[in-house]
């Protein structure tokens, strides 16, 4: 048995920054969905977005300038095409997004099973806050008096899946009023907030979504938490390697022989034991 893992950066991360993270992940799955004893576990990141709008790839190339512009808002939002499947949707500050990858033979699943399993995540994680998520005709998954609490669309790559659903926890529902709920004009959003559950954050919700992910998922056991660099972290690698590196050939010109190169060893070598400092 094996642990889902997940990654949930802390407060708002941008949109091309959750896409890569994912990216990364999609690919390792590939790399390694060949292999009999492939072990690569089912990984889920749950973040939040500054307000972005993001259409579907059966939408791609299809907008005006003129209705990107509109769902920009003077400025206010993004604009992004997505390979996965269903239309345009919103993310932003108060909606839980999580994108699930999964190798999905490993998992007995098919796509349509893979989305069904998706809704069913999100219904278990609403019935646990005291809400009553259903399906319906239309996708995604709705509240009893028909009103659409999380998108769910996909993309699957050589049996791998990513993207995922999108369930609102306590955005500013304004947002929505600029797009038509699948396609769905007499039907609008809502959220946990709007059905009445109080003093419950995206971060709380992210952990038991995880959670009713990785009871449906078989081949399963348990959630492992995943703590991912900060941008600032990321960084501070980046140059203590490139320290590293330049101490490196340093020392190397140094056994060839070349001259006047002690003075620069010493610099480079403090530069490093600077940023060795820096974190402790």
């Amino acid at each position: 048995m094996i642990s889902l893992r997940h990654i949930h950066p802390p407060g708002l991360i941008s949109y091309t920054r959750a896409s890569k993270l994912q990216q990364s992940g999609v690919d390792h799955h590939i790399k390694y969905r060949a292999f009999k004893q492939n072990f690569t576990p089912p990984q889920v990141l749950t973040f939040q977005t500054p307000p972005t709008y993001t259409c579907g790839r059966r939408e791609i190339g299809k907008f005006t300038k003129e209705q990107i512009e509109y769902l920009k808002a003077g400025g206010e939002a993004e604009f992004y095409e997505a390979k996965r499947g269903g239309q345009t949707t919103f993310h932003g500050p108060g909606q839980l997004t999580a994108y699930v990858i999964c190798t999905l033979p490993r998992h007995g699943l098919n796509t349509r099973e893979f989305v069904n399993l998706l809704e069913q995540s999100v219904i278990d994680t609403c019935n646990y806050y005291g809400i009553a998520g259903k399906r319906t005709k239309d996708p995604g998954v709705w509240t009893e008096n028909g009103d659409k609490i999380a998108s769910v669309g996909v993309h699957v790559q050589r049996y791998v899946t990513s993207h995922g659903i999108a369930l609102n926890v306590s955005p500013d529902l304004k947002w929505f009023d600029r797009i038509v709920a699948c396609g769905l004009p007499d039907k609008k959003a809502t959220s946990f907030e709007r059905e009445g559950i109080k003093g419950v954050n995206v971060d709380q919700v992210a952990k038991t979504y995880a959670h009713c992910l990785s009871e449906l998922l078989e081949g399963v056991n348990g959630v492992d938490e995943v703590k991912l660099r900060t941008e600032e972290e990321i960084e501070q690698w980046k140059r203590k390697r490139t320290a590293k590196k330049r101490i490196d050939e340093l020392e190397a010109l140094q056994q060839e022989g070349a001259e006047d190169i002690e003075e620069q060893l010493k610099t480079a070598r403090k530069d490093l034991a600077q940023l060795v400092g820096d974190e402790t």
